[in-house]
């Protein structure tokens, strides 16, 4: 399928694995130029070398300098981007409210709630400015259906889609489209980790561990199994694309059906 995207500029963040390593290969695919961006140099060059014809630029979406950093080479490399993907994020504090402090909740609302703010300010000229413009942010299924032992981690998605619902009201007139993906247990690194420490904490084997918490944990994922970051990336590229010309303000469940509400 033509996405009709070939030519266009994408950045994603978050890409040097999982959803976001994902989303980049199939926009190269579908003939865009293609920048990867995450925190680490190293992990980021390893997942160009992987996709190929890509430029990796590592930043930190949690300083403003570094981001500006990352827009001066972009520039420079590219040109303006006409696609941004935010990836980019942390499962951040866990346990019962309680048990979280103001450090837990500022790191976790820093990174995945003001780091995609962030963001989005240094690079929204280049989305504004070419009358054609797809920005999509990564949310979750815990913004709509909170956890009580990940508090933080919901409430800054939760954030995320009244910003991007928000971003889409302020600048669809000008040609920028704003939506969210909202994905529930992808197999990635962070749910790997997720499960590596439950497996540890019960005793049991990883797939022990996804098992069990398929069952007491996420009862309505109707599949019965973590999903792959593919099946998350195929919809992002669709909201990147020329067919989604008419999708603006929305949010996408990859989830599947794991929110229990319409």
């Amino acid at each position: 399928m033509d996405l009709g995207i070939s030519g266009k500029v994408a950045l994603v963040t978050g890409a040097d694995s999982g959803i976001g390593w994902e989303t980049a290969r199939i926009l190269l695919e579908e003939g865009a130029t293609v920048v990867i961006s995450d925190k680490d140099q190293s992990s980021l060059d390893d997942a160009a070398e992987k996709l190929g014809n890509v430029t990796a630029f590592a930043a930190d979406i949690t300083s403003v300098d570094s981001l500006r950093e990352l827009h001066t080479k972009v520039r420079a490399d590219v040109g303006e981007i006409d696609i941004l993907v935010q990836s980019a994020g942390i499962t951040g504090a866990q346990g019962l409210f309680h048990e979280i402090d103001d450090a837990g909740w500022t790191e976790t609302i820093e990174v995945d709630l003001l780091g995609p703010v962030r963001l989005v300010r240094e690079f929204l000229p280049d989305l504004r400015s070419g009358g054609w413009g797809r920005l999509v942010f990564v949310a979750s299924e815990d913004a709509v259906q909170p956890y009580d032992d990940e508090l933080p981690y919901c409430s800054a998605k939760a954030g995320i889609l009244a910003l991007s619902k928000g971003l889409s009201r302020s600048y669809a007139s000008e040609g920028l489209l704003v939506n969210a993906v909202s994905p529930a247990f992808i197999h990635t690194p962070m749910t790997d980790a997720m499960m590596q420490k439950r497996a540890k904490e019960k005793d049991m084997s990883v797939e022990e561990a996804i098992e069990s918490f398929l069952v007491e944990e996420r009862p309505y994922m109707e599949l019965g199994r973590r999903g792959e970051p593919v099946e998350v990336a195929a919809v992002i590229a669709f909201l990147c694309s020329d067919l989604a010309s008419f999708v603006n303000g929305s949010n996408y469940r990859v989830d599947s059906g794991s929110v229990a509400t319409i």
